[in-house]
């Protein structure tokens, strides 16, 4: 009986040590690149098409800002873009060393976001007038209009939508879902 008794306390230790193990794993699961832009490529088109913004610039800020889903913030806050509190945030937060950074309830929230966070700003508003097709110019205006501080981030941006084709995804625009956001 007892080593029964001694059998089932082992077991159920075991189960409790496993699944503390596999949920902790799933916590911290790292996409590979190809996987990330698997995942999040269709988050990227609909916010071309609700936004305007370009999904190869939308997903290659993404993989860059987020190490391709792999951050402390896209995997604890759903932070994709690595976009910092403001004053008029009221949702939830994400303390990051001396930051603060905003906490989503999800990454298609964060991406939502970060559309509305371009198309609000009258800084990136030139963006608009360029054509949604050239990659290069929204790259370099986005560096020009201060979205970064890296002297290479237009060229970061660049050398990922070039490696991975990502501008085939802008072939998929379509102007009449497009949405002005306020």
């Amino acid at each position: 009986m007892r080593k029964i008794v001694l059998l089932c306390v082992g077991i159920v230790a075991l189960t409790l040590i496993c699944s503390n193990v596999s949920s902790e794993y799933a916590k911290n699961q790292k996409y590979t690149l190809g996987d990330y832009i698997l995942t999040f490529r269709n988050y990227a088109l609909k916010e071309m098409n609700r936004s305007g913004i370009p999904a190869s610039i939308i997903l290659a800020q993404a993989i860059l800002e987020s190490a391709f889903g792999n951050s402390t913030l896209a995997i604890f806050a759903n932070n994709h873009f690595g976009i910092k509190c403001k004053p008029d945030w009221k949702g939830e937060t994400y303390p990051l060393g001396n930051d603060c950074y905003k906490k989503y309830s999800s990454a298609l929230d964060s991406y939502r976001d970060h559309s509305n966070h371009i198309r609000s700003r009258k800084w990136y508003q030139n963006l608009f007038s360029l054509n949604i097709y050239d990659y290069k110019a929204w790259a370099f205006g986005l560096k020009q209009d201060g979205y970064a501080e890296d002297p290479n981030y237009a060229y970061s941006l660049i050398a990922l939508i070039e490696r991975y084709k990502l501008h085939r995804l802008d072939s998929l625009y379509t102007p009449a879902d497009t949405v002005i956001i306020k």
